[in-house]
């Protein structure tokens, strides 16, 4: 048992020790495991629509971030309208030879990620990445 004089001590050291816990939780919301798998998913599909309107493996590959979890930085947007995802391809090996990409494109899937809503461009790459297999963030979106 602790003595009365220790008491008001006692309380402030658990203040203490408890505001710095209340301060430690994230300002924004955390992704739940719905939408982390909704945006796996999302990402997976433009991946796989890609590679079959762009031949196949044989002949193409998409940017390595379209192989990193959810998308990595290839996800442009995610919001109420879908997941938009937009990445550079080429031969296979292109990124890993530092070749430019031959191929651009941009997809939209749909919020939960189950269906491609649309492919907004698909073409010879409007700009060059970065660093290969990145893509170039571009004004307005």
């Amino acid at each position: 048992m602790t003595s009365p004089s220790l008491r008001p001590l006692l309380g402030c050291l658990a203040l203490l020790v408890a505001v710095p816990l209340v301060g430690a939780s994230p300002a924004r919301a955390q992704m739940t495991q719905e939408q982390a798998f909704q945006r796996g998913r999302a990402a997976n599909l433009a991946r796989m629509r890609a590679e079959v309107i762009n031949g196949g493996l044989g002949v193409y590959r998409p940017a390595l971030c379209m192989y990193e979890r959810s998308g990595g930085s290839c996800l442009v947007r995610a919001d109420a309208e879908g997941f938009l995802f937009r990445f550079y391809g080429g031969v296979p090996g292109w990124a890993q030879l530092g070749l430019p990409p031959s191929v651009e494109t941009e997809i939209l899937v749909a919020p939960d990620g189950r269906s491609v809503l649309s492919v907004l461009y698909n073409g010879v790459p409007r700009s060059q990445p970065a660093a290969a297999g990145q893509p170039q963030v571009q004004p307005g979106l």
